[in-house]
């Protein structure tokens, strides 16, 4: 399998948070997999990529958590450390796009839309460290991604507009070409987790492969530009995913004029 076999020439199973999860889901996760049609080396393949991915996906959500922990208990107006600081820059920095884009009520999304470009980014900048994949070079993660995301907006349309006003939206504008609207609205929305989902683990893909590539050939100087490549796509490919998710926001809770 692709997915497999690459992560695990970037991560080796000397990983111990690798083993342990394996340890504890690779039972589950081989029985899935095999409910779906895989053969059992296939699935217990399969899964040992999973939990790579995972284990990466854990360490980042953890050090997240406790990051915003350690600026929550330590704020201070008169002397911010380090961890504040940047917590306000990047508090400033989305909350303007996101009052840009989605306009009167943005503070109830800015959390979420944060949390989304920081996870997105960091797991994309994994992919710098010698040994390790990026996570969302994996399909499984940005597809993991793109669904919250999905669920999120479509339902804070609903909670704003009601069941009614937000299929009302489906409908267009014109109430006789509804009836061709609204399955073509319904098809475009769920193309947007496709989207997401590609656009992300194409490009994070692509960026590690090409990495590997020229390690492989060239181990000394030539790599570091790829590298900076690498930096550079993983920081936009972490705005874009935002910037989306904030765009699709917009649309959803829009009110009918």
């Amino acid at each position: 399998m692709p997915g497999g076999g690459k992560t695990q020439v970037f991560m080796p199973e000397s990983f111990a948070l690798v083993r342990l999860l394996s340890a504890l889901f690779m039972g589950i996760e081989v029985k899935a997999f095999q409910s779906i049609g895989l053969s059992p080396a296939e699935a217990a393949e399969k899964a040992a990529g999973v939990n790579q991915a995972f284990a990466l996906e854990l360490l980042i959500a953890v050090g997240l958590i406790l990051f915003f922990i350690l600026v929550r208990i330590s704020l201070s107006v008169e002397r911010a450390n380090p961890a504040q600081q940047i917590a306000e820059m990047l508090h400033e920095v989305i909350g303007e796009q996101s009052e840009q884009i989605i306009g009167h009520g943005y503070e109830r999304f800015q959390a979420f839309v944060t949390c989304i470009f920081l996870f997105v980014l960091i797991n994309n900048l994994s992919g710098l460290i010698p040994g390790i994949a990026a996570p969302t070079s994996e399909p499984w993660v940005p597809l993991g991604l793109a669904i919250p995301t999905f669920l999120y907006y479509n339902f804070h349309g609903i909670r704003v507009n009601g069941p009614i006003g937000y299929a009302k939206q489906f409908a267009g504008p014109i109430w006789w070409i509804s009836w061709l609207m609204f399955p073509i609205e319904v098809f475009s929305h769920l193309a947007r987790v496709m989207s997401l989902t590609i656009r992300l683990f194409a490009n994070m893909f692509a960026g590690d492969l090409v990495t590997l590539g020229f390690f492989s050939l060239i181990p000394i100087g030539v790599p570091v530009l790829f590298l900076g490549l690498h930096l550079m796509v993983s920081v936009i490919q972490a705005f874009v995913f935002m910037l989306l998710t904030m765009i699709y926001l917009s649309l959803a809770v829009a009110h009918e004029h």
